[in-house]
């Protein structure tokens, strides 16, 4: 465990991805030295989970979010009353569907994917419920470099019609109220801070590669979403009540579990806006400090 001046104590997950974080209370404003060695581990360990957390006020959850990015707005899902900038986790014994059922990085579909999701949760089932992340630096450091040569510049297409069209009007979203965006991003990305490549395709929404045949780009695509959903880039978080996790969707992705029905479990997230997903390498970067 690592204790920074700030208070803030930071304990690896496991080898492969995610830190617990303890010593902050979420619930309350955090000072700037908080929020800088927060946001340095979010760039070391991918994925944060702060635990022995009090339920954090939207306003406060919206602010904490604001600390990293302006936030971004989902194009379908239904939003807290009163709050648009939070978006409502709930499955319950009359839900069609539970949130994230299958690994993916949020709305990748996006021209500007989320940064970052925060998410914290408030009614959770005596068992079951968690969440599982992959660490997408690794699935691309342990592909052959040949590979790796292939999958250079190639660009994937994502697509959110096939997910988003009918998918919340249990929750009273109508069709004619949401977006349904479509874009084109690198196979291969970037990360914007650390200059690290990480795999950037997943099978909710990349649909194919540009250029390619659907039989040519399925060759490839189906072996990277078995590669990159492999058990040892993966994690399994049990969640415990007001637990808030903190993920970064340029380099992790994820999946939630329904296997507590007809249990009820909910929650709110705040989301940050990205930038365009870039394959080329940048200047002026926060390199990773892990212990």
């Amino acid at each position: 465990m690592i204790e920074r001046p700030s208070g803030i104590k930071i304990e690896k997950f496991s080898p492969t991805l995610g830190a617990i974080i303890t010593g902050v209370d979420l619930s309350q404003k955090i000072s700037d030295a908080q929020f800088n060695d927060i946001n340095q581990a979010f760039l070391d360990y991918q994925v944060l989970f702060f635990k022995d957390q009090k339920e954090i006020p939207p306003e406060l959850h919206i602010e904490f979010g604001k600390k990293f990015g302006e936030l971004h707005s989902h194009p379908a899902a239904p939003t807290m009353e009163g709050y648009p900038e939070i978006f409502e986790i709930h499955a319950h014994k009359d839900s069609k569907i539970a949130n994230g059922e299958f690994w993916h990085s949020d709305v990748s579909c996006d021209k500007e994917p989320p940064l970052g999701t925060m998410l914290q949760l408030h009614i959770l089932p005596e068992t079951g419920g968690d969440t599982m992340f992959s660490n997408m630096y690794a699935a691309y450091d342990e592909l052959s470099n040949k590979y790796k040569e292939i999958l250079n510049g190639l660009i994937a297409i994502h697509e959110s019609e096939h997910i988003y069209k009918g998918r919340y009007s249990d929750r009273g979203v109508s069709e004619d109220k949401i977006e349904t965006p479509t874009a084109k991003h690198p196979l291969i990305r970037t990360h914007p801070k650390t200059g690290k490549k990480a795999i950037y395709v997943n099978r909710t929404f990349t649909t194919g590669i540009d250029g390619m045949s659907k039989e040519e780009s399925s060759s490839i695509l189906n072996f990277l979403f078995n590669h990159c959903e492999h058990v040892n880039y993966q994690i399994r978080y049990r969640w415990s009540l007001n637990d808030m996790a903190f993920w970064d969707n340029r380099c992790a992705m994820h999946r939630a579990i329904w296997d507590y029905w007809p249990n009820e479990r909910k929650g709110r997230r705040v989301t940050i806006k990205g930038d365009i997903p870039k394959s080329v390498s940048y200047t002026h970067l926060t390199l990773p400090t892990k212990a």
